[in-house]
């Protein structure tokens, strides 16, 4: 879409925040088998047309790296078949799964005769901004569909061609099934006003989730009119206890580390236990060296790493504790034990994902208790931490607030509460 004007832009998000209200009401009557309809409707278009989807995707592709986008910048921007594989299996499961909107909890007798309960309702509409990642368009549409919530979308500039034609399936797929078009709806402008509308709009928007860099959610959470679920950083730690089994440790935290670098859920950090740093230290050493791993130690891992000889070391600088590098770098530090690891973690993490690889119960059981992120994990990787394989069916993004919805957001995160009451005549006296 051509640049807009500010009175342009303005008109085109009250348009679409107005049509987002009437379809959210529309939406939030439909049935279970209404909704599931749409959602495998939306998945096998996805699969018959693969082909108009890579298609433009490479339109995006080959801007990106013409514009001096970085590899993993561009690894986030891709739709591999895959990815779209794994677009409509999430679709399918979301399909498959019990139907949330309506149900009554928790009703209970009161004195005076009523029965009060919950039931759990849509928020309504709400909008998601997001960069890069293509795939967030049918994430966040299936996750709307389900949850009885209309969306606005509004992706990045460098995924645009991609965006279009996967929003584009999403409406064909919800006309199909009878459902307003207008329940998803992606932002055509890439004006950056459209963002600070958006995210300004309560008469229309009941939520806003952010999904991208720390400047982008940074700005939302500034600028936001309705409440906003995020996460700024994905700063991930993985601790190897002492004891554990070491061939375990290795698999998994090179899988933590190197399986993909640029998500958020990837180790950032890993903690080593004094007792197994002789032995594990070298052996996870050698992998990251011949991955082209840069390693930032603190003078104890630097030391019983420096026989990897031509290993690209680095001295740790305070800053490393606390970053997100999104590429192949990784801090490493020698703690004395749990009770460091978990100091250092709650005090330097994001607050995201952090594991421990373990063989000691109970020290697993402390680090579940007393590590204060989104996702804690034992003797698994930190990639794990994703809605798909947490079998949410998508996922909209990753929170670590403390209110409403935590880690993977779903369908239940997208829903609320409303209390219900039911009498037979009853009056106060």
């Amino acid at each position: 879409m051509a640049a807009m004007n500010a009175i342009q832009t303005t008109e085109l998000m009250n348009t679409l925040g107005r049509q987002a209200k009437v379809a959210s009401t529309l939406l939030a009557q439909a049935s279970a088998a209404t909704k599931a309809q749409a959602l495998r409707a939306l998945a096998a278009l996805l699969r018959t047309q693969q082909s108009a989807l890579q298609a433009a995707n490479a339109k995006d592709l080959q801007r990106a790296r013409a514009a001096g986008l970085s590899e993993p910048l561009v690894d986030r921007l891709k739709l591999t078949p895959q990815i779209i594989e794994t677009c409509s299996q999430g679709c399918e499961q979301l399909a498959a799964m019990p139907d949330i909107i309506g149900e009554i909890s928790g009703l209970q007798q009161m004195p005076s005769g009523i029965r009060v309960g919950q039931m759990r309702v849509p928020i309504g509409v709400f909008g998601m901004i997001y960069e890069s990642r293509p795939n967030v368009t049918i994430e966040a549409a299936a996750l709307a569909i389900k949850s009885g919530n209309a969306a606005i979308l509004r992706g990045g500039s460098e995924a645009i061609d991609s965006n279009t034609a996967l929003a584009a399936l999403v409406r064909q797929a919800l006309a199909d099934a009878g459902l307003p078009e207008n329940a998803v709806q992606l932002v055509a402008s890439t004006d950056r006003a459209a963002v600070g509308q958006l995210v300004a709009m309560p008469q229309y928007v009941d939520l806003i989730i952010p999904r991208g860099g720390k400047g982008l959610i940074e700005r939302v959470s500034r600028e936001a009119k309705v409440p906003v679920i995020k996460h700024l950083d994905g700063n991930c730690h993985t601790y190897v206890d002492d004891p554990c089994d070491l061939a375990l440790a290795v698999r998994v935290t090179d899988n933590a580390k190197t399986q993909k670098y640029s998500p958020c859920n990837a180790t950032e950090s890993l903690l080593v236990a004094h007792g197994v740093a002789a032995e594990f230290l070298p052996l996870i050493g050698a992998i990251f060296a011949a991955k082209g791993v840069q390693m930032r130690c603190c003078p104890q891992a630097r030391a019983l790493l420096s026989s990897l000889g031509a290993a690209d070391l680095r001295d740790a600088s305070e800053q490393d504790w606390s970053e997100e590098y999104l590429a192949p770098i990784i801090s490493i530090k020698v703690v004395a034990g749990l009770d460091e690891a978990i100091e250092h973690i709650n005090r330097y993490s994001s607050h995201h994902t952090e594991a421990i690889l373990t063989s000691h119960h109970v020290h697993a059981q402390r680090f579940l208790r007393e590590v204060d992120s989104a996702s804690v994990m034992v003797n698994t990787s930190t990639r794990f931490a994703d809605g798909f394989e947490y079998g949410l069916g998508a996922e909209i993004g990753i929170s670590t607030d403390k209110f409403h919805a935590r880690g993977p957001v779903g369908v239940l995160g997208l829903t609320s509460l409303k209390f219900v009451v039911l009498g037979a005549g009853e009056v106060r006296g």
